[in-house]
């Protein structure tokens, strides 16, 4: 059960059947049966009511107000890239845009895919963005993970040489993991970093997780509440750790740079899945004796 208000959304189905809708959804929500083997789909930008496109400026602009001094100063100049926030971007557009700087592109899902296509698409530098957005009674709360949490959250960041070298070598380290039956321990480094990841500046701590960054309530909380845990990445210890998905998390890991977090993924991840399955795991929320604790960033 998930709580209302939080958004905590990965990109990867961690064995959750892909939910299915009625016909009354513009564009279908959840409609698997269009998509391509690969799993993407076709936008069909010429779908969304002015409707949907007044929710997603809504949402923008409430998200957008919270940037600054709690999201990390690369993401606040790449959200820029998205263009004008009064209607929903259109994929290819946006794509040209993000091919020129990095390479990537942004691919059309109807929902959360199975972790192998996950895998694969992001290791061939495409990232998958479901195209259908919330209803209105889901302004602030939706279950799975909709075109603004996706475009928001995910994609700044991918104009972000360093991070979007991070994410192609997360996804070749996923497709390994499928052969190696470690879907689950990489599925914790992508919660840790990609979707509620902190980094530490010369202002103190900054988001720039997806699902802290699209989240109503996380984004403050996590960089400015006294309560939860905050301590340096470490690729064991994030494996080993388990999270929260029906409340804000107990444990948030600091980057010191993007760097880092590409640097780390190198390493062939084996002999680390192996350490790891050989200790017990850590409940979220958990300082271990010898972990410094990084204090919130100050107003």
């Amino acid at each position: 059960m998930q709580t209302p208000g939080i958004d905590h959304h990965s990109g990867i189905n961690l064995g959750v059947p892909p939910v299915t809708y009625g016909q009354g959804d513009r564009p279908p929500r959840g409609n698997y049966a269009a998509a391509r083997p690969d799993y993407t789909c076709d936008q069909d930008w010429a779908a969304y009511t002015e409707q949907d496109h007044d929710l997603y400026r809504r949402l923008y602009e409430r998200q957008a107000a919270q940037l600054p001094e709690l999201a990390c100063e690369e993401f606040i100049e790449a959200v820029q890239q998205l263009g004008a926030h009064d209607r929903i971007p259109r994929f290819d557009e946006l794509s040209e845009r993000l091919y020129r700087r990095t390479r990537w592109e942004v691919v059309a899902v109807p929902g959360l895919i199975p972790e192998e296509a996950f895998f694969k698409l992001l290791a061939e530098r495409r990232f998958p963005v479901t195209h259908w957005i919330r209803r209105p009674e889901e302004f602030d709360y939706v279950v799975e993970p909709d075109v603004f949490h996706d475009l928001f959250g995910h994609v700044p960041l991918l104009f972000n040489p360093v991070f979007a070298d991070y994410m192609q070598a997360y996804g070749e380290g996923g497709l390994k993991a499928s052969r190696l039956d470690a879907c689950e321990l990489l599925a914790r480094l992508y919660w840790y970093t990609v979707e509620f990841g902190l980094i530490r500046t010369p202002q103190g701590v900054r988001a720039y997780g997806a699902g802290i960054l699209s989240s109503a309530g996380e984004l403050r909380y996590s960089v400015r509440s006294p309560q939860p845990s905050r301590v340096p990445f470490g690729v064991e210890r994030i494996m080993r750790t388990r999270y929260k998905i029906d409340t804000y998390q107990a444990t948030y890991f600091v980057i010191d740079s993007f760097q880092q977090l590409f640097d780390a993924t190198a390493p062939d991840f084996a002999p680390i899945y192996a350490a790891v399955r050989a200790q017990p795991p850590i409940e979220a929320g958990t300082v271990l004796p010898d972990e410094t604790r990084i204090p919130p960033a100050t107003a």
